[in-house]
C-alpha cells in the first residue's frame, strides 16, 4: 500500500515539527516554504516544558536539552531595579519537570532539518492551496513550478495566513495586539550578568542569556500600530529604556541601527470556529496566532504538530484525524490566548497609581507565598504528548509545597 501523502505550506518551527512528526508516523511528506533559505526570524527561542515533552516524543529531548543556554532562573524587577520577582529554574523544574530555556531558534530549525529525509523541504516556493479537498477528493496545493496533490495538507503559514482566509474568508483575522517589539542580540555584558524581564509603564524590557557569549533581548512598549522612530529605531530605545537600570542602558549603548529588528504584534482576537476544513489544517500562528506575553508561541506550534500527527495515523481517515486535532487543539490554544491577553493588560498599565499596586502585588506574593506565581504556570507547563503520557524524557511535575490541593 503506498504512504499517504502530506503537504506542509510554511517551514518556520512548527511546520518542521509537523514534517518530522508525521515523516515518523509513515507519511510521505513535503514541506513547502516561500523564502529562498531557512534564515529564522528572531535570534532566539524560549521553550517551557510542555514544549520540551512534545519535542523528546520526537526524540529530540536530549539534544534540545543539550542546546540551552539559559535554565530559567532570573529576575523580575522594576525600571530602577526593585527586585519584584525571583524565578528559580530549578522549582520550575520540580514542579513541572522542566524548566524554562532559551536556546538559538536556528539551532532548532538546523535539529529538526536533519532528521527530516533529503527531498522533503522545498525552499523558495510560494504554495498555495487551490483545493482544500473533501472525503472522496485529494487536496491541492500548487506553486509557480508544480501542483501538489495531498491527503492532507497542512498550513503553518504564520499570522498572516493566505490559507486560513482561502479557507474562512468571514474570519476577520488577525488584529493590532497593541504592542510593538524590538528585538536584538548583543555581547554579554559580563560573567554577572543577570537574566531579567523589567516591567515599567506600558513598557517591558527582558534579557536572556541565549548562549555564553550573547544575550537576547527583546523590548515591548504599548504604542500605535506602524510606528516609525524618526530618530532610528536605537534612538527609540535610548528614549524609552536608556534611564532603566543596569545593564539596560548598556545593552542599548552595544547594539548597532542595523542589527535592531522591530515588528508590531497582531494576534487572533476571535479564534477561528474550526481549525480544519476538508482534509486541510491550520497549525499555530495561522490557527491562534497570540500575543507573546507568556511565551508561548513556539510552544503551541510544536504541541499542534504533535498532536496531529498523533491521530493522523495513515491508517485514520484524514478527516477524523482532522476533527480529533480540532477538539484537542482549539480549546487549549483559545485558552492560551485569554491568558497572554490577561498578561498582556497587566503589562499595557500606564498610571503610575496602576503600575504601583501591580508591582507591590507581585513582590507581596512573590515573598509571602513564592510558589504562587509559578502556579501561573499551571495547565500550560504540565502538558504532556498524547502519545506519551507516560513515557516521555521528562519526568512528571511534582509540587514543590507538596501535593497540589484539587481545583
Amino acid at each position: 500500500m503506498p504512504r499517504p501523502r502530506a503537504v506542509i505550506i510554511g517551514a518556520g518551527i512548527g511546520g518542521l515539527t509537523t514534517a518530522l512528526a508525521l515523516h515518523r508516523r509513515g507519511w510521505h511528506t513535503t514541506v513547502l516554504e516561500r523564502a529562498a533559505t531557512l534564515n529564522p526570524v528572531g535570534a532566539a527561542l524560549i521553550l517551557s516544558p510542555n514544549a520540551q515533552r512534545a519535542l523528546a516524543a520526537l526524540g529530540l529531548g536530549d539534544e534540545v536539552a543539550a542546546l540551552a543556554a539559559w535554565q530559567g532562573d532570573g529576575l523580575m524587577c522594576d525600571p530602577l531595579g526593585r527586585p519584584l520577582h525571583r524565578s528559580n529554574g530549578s522549582a520550575i523544574a520540580a514542579r513541572f519537570g522542566a524548566p524554562l530555556v532559551a536556546l538559538r531558534r536556528s539551532d532548532l530549525v538546523d535539529l529538526i532539518v536533519e532528521r527530516l529525509p533529503d527531498g522533503i523541504l522545498h525552499t523558495g516556493e510560494a504554495a498555495f492551496l487551490t483545493d482544500a479537498g473533501t472525503a472522496g477528493r485529494q487536496a491541492h496545493v500548487s506553486t509557480s513550478q508544480a501542483m501538489y496533490k495531498a491527503d492532507l495538507v497542512i498550513a503553518a503559514d504564520g499570522v498572516d495566513s493566505a490559507t486560513r482566509a482561502t479557507l474562512f474568508p468571514d474570519s476577520p483575522g488577525p488584529v493590532y495586539g497593541g504592542w510593538t517589539i524590538w528585538c536584538i542580540l548583543v555581547p554579554r555584558p559580563g560573567p554577572d550578568f543577570v537574566p531579567h524581564a523589567s516591567w515599567g509603564a506600558g513598557l517591558v524590557w527582558v534579557s536572556l542569556v541565549r548562549d555564553p557569549d550573547n544575550v537576547f533581548v527583546y523590548a515591548c512598549a504599548a504604542t500605535e500600530e506602524g510606528g516609525r522612530s524618526p530618530g532610528g529605531e536605537r534612538a527609540e530605545l535610548v528614549r524609552r529604556f536608556g534611564r532603566w537600570h543596569e545593564p539596560v542602558p548598556t545593552l542599548v549603548e552595544a547594539v548597532g541601527e542595523d542589527e535592531i529588528l522591530r515588528h508590531d504584534v497582531y494576534h487572533m482576537a476571535e479564534p477561528l470556529a474550526s481549525f480544519h476544513r476538508g482534509r486541510t489544517a491550520l497549525l499555530g500562528d495561522a490557527a491562534h496566532a497570540m500575543v507573546p506575553t507568556l511565551g508561548q508561541g513556539a510552544g503551541m506550534a510544536i504541541e499542534d504538530g504533535v498532536v496531529l500527527a498523533h491521530h493522523a495515523t495513515p491508517a485514520t481517515d484524514p478527516l477524523s484525524a482532522l476533527a480529533a486535532y480540532d477538539r484537542d487543539r482549539r480549546p487549549r490554544t483559545t485558552a492560551m490566548a485569554r491568558r497572554a491577553e490577561r498578561v498582556l493588560k497587566l503589562t499595557s498599565l500606564r498610571s503610575a497609581a496602576a503600575v504601583a499596586l501591580r508591582d507591590a502585588v507581585f513582590k507581596a506574593a512573590s515573598q509571602s507565598f513564592p510558589s504562587l506565581l509559578l502556579r501561573g504556570f499551571d495547565h500550560m507547563a504540565d502538558w504532556h504528548p498524547p502519545t506519551t503520557k507516560s513515557a516521555v524524557a521528562l519526568p512528571p511535575p511534582q509540587d514543590p509545597d507538596g501535593p497540589r490541593a484539587a481545583r
